[in-house]
């Protein structure tokens, strides 16, 4: 039986990154561009329009920006997950693309096969941070003065407290069972349901609980 592919936006103002991006897909049949927006407004437009599986959403766009895009796109009806475009010295921007729901973030300088490999993470209901900006973005934007005091999760097992504080050291589903002894499916089960306890839309959300609740504590 032969999957259908995974349907995706591409949202920059930048009409080379978009090309770029749309060529690569075109070599990978699991990947079909369905639509390109120039500005945040476009892209809202667009995933009203196409519901696509992922928008790739750069942050600075013209009229409305990415995170308001991001936030009105999150909180519509459609199951569409976000992934931000972004660059290292654009950290308050993304801090601004995680509170509005954005599911992933990679630096437009990866390489383009990584991106594609964060588009298909994210299209499976998981969340995706670059290598280099993961803990640094987490941590910071967790330890901002915003934030609620720590205090414990209520109203899961032991067993899920573990792995939500896996999940904030940053390890995936095959870590977390190797660390527990556990299978991989038990570890999928477990992220599962503390997705749903705790209303978490997904693994970005969960790493900021595990901070915030102290379970994970920030170096120093």
């Amino acid at each position: 039986m032969t999957t259908a592919p995974l349907r995706i936006v591409l949202a920059d103002d930048q009409p080379l990154v978009r090309s770029g991006l749309r060529l690569v897909m075109a070599d990978h049949p699991d990947l079909e561009v369905v639509g390109e927006a120039a500005t945040g407004a476009e892209a809202v437009r667009l995933v009203s329009d196409v519901d696509p599986d992922v928008v790739v959403m750069d942050i600075r766009m013209p009229g409305m920006d990415g995170i308001e895009a991001t936030r009105l796109i999150t909180a519509g009806p459609t199951a569409t997950r976000v992934l931000v475009l972004t660059t290292f010295d654009e950290d308050d921007h993304v801090y601004g693309a995680l509170r509005a729901g954005a599911s992933g973030f990679v630096v437009k300088d990866m390489a383009l096969n990584d991106i594609l490999a964060a588009v298909r993470v994210v299209a499976t209901g998981d969340a995706l941070i670059a290598p280099g900006v993961t803990r640094r973005l987490i941590a910071d934007f967790v330890g901002r003065p915003t934030r609620r005091s720590a205090q414990p999760v209520e109203g899961i097992t032991e067993r899920e407290r573990e792995v939500l504080t896996l999940i904030g050291r940053g390890l995936t589903n095959t870590e977390i069972a190797e660390d527990l002894f556990i299978t991989v499916a038990t570890a999928k089960s477990h992220v599962s349901r503390l997705l749903t306890k705790l209303g978490a839309r997904d693994r970005v959300q969960l790493v900021i609980t595990a901070y915030e609740t102290g379970l994970v504590t920030l170096p120093g």
